[in-house]
């Protein structure tokens, strides 16, 4: 079961995030030997599996997460589809380095309901030295719907 970080000290530090593979370390956060980062928590959304080149998370959105109009706001959809392409990307990530998103892109196809619990998966389209390339997809559990899309490019750095 993943642990949440309350503070910036409960974040592992460089040195122990550079001596796991990204693969290894995203294990480590579902597992709950790591602790994740809280955006999770803030906007309801969790890891929920982790996989060579594949990552999933779960969340439901909340009335917190609205826009002006009522509806659930694009920084949701934006949100969880990162975290899904660009953990994906890390399982491809050697050990001594890190990653950051570059750019991402999310096409909102429907509005998601308040309340509906939904998967967001990342996949690895390609993880070079220096860049990897994702896709990610938003589909509710109880209906199957589509209800999101997107890509990514992170730019991957040796440390060493």
């Amino acid at each position: 079961m993943p642990i949440i970080a309350r503070t910036p000290a409960d974040l592992p530090d460089k040195e122990r995030l550079l001596s796991l593979s990204g693969l290894d370390f995203m294990r480590a956060i579902l597992d709950g030997r790591l602790p994740g980062p809280p955006i999770g928590q803030t906007l309801n959304y969790r890891l929920h599996e982790v996989e060579d080149g594949r990552v999933s998370f779960r969340g439901t959105p909340e009335f917190a997460m609205t826009n002006p109009m009522g509806s659930v706001h694009g920084g949701w959809y934006g949100t969880l589809l990162d975290s899904a392409m660009a953990c994906a990307v890390m399982t491809r990530v050697p050990r001594g380095s890190v990653y950051t998103t570059l750019e991402y892109k999310v096409n909102i196809l429907r509005a998601l309901p308040l309340g509906q619990e939904i998967e967001c998966t990342g996949r690895v389209d390609h993880a070079g030295r220096s860049t990897g390339v994702a896709h990610g997809e938003i589909r509710g559990l109880a209906d199957g719907k589509l209800y999101a899309t997107g890509s990514t490019t992170c730019l991957i750095m040796a440390m060493g």
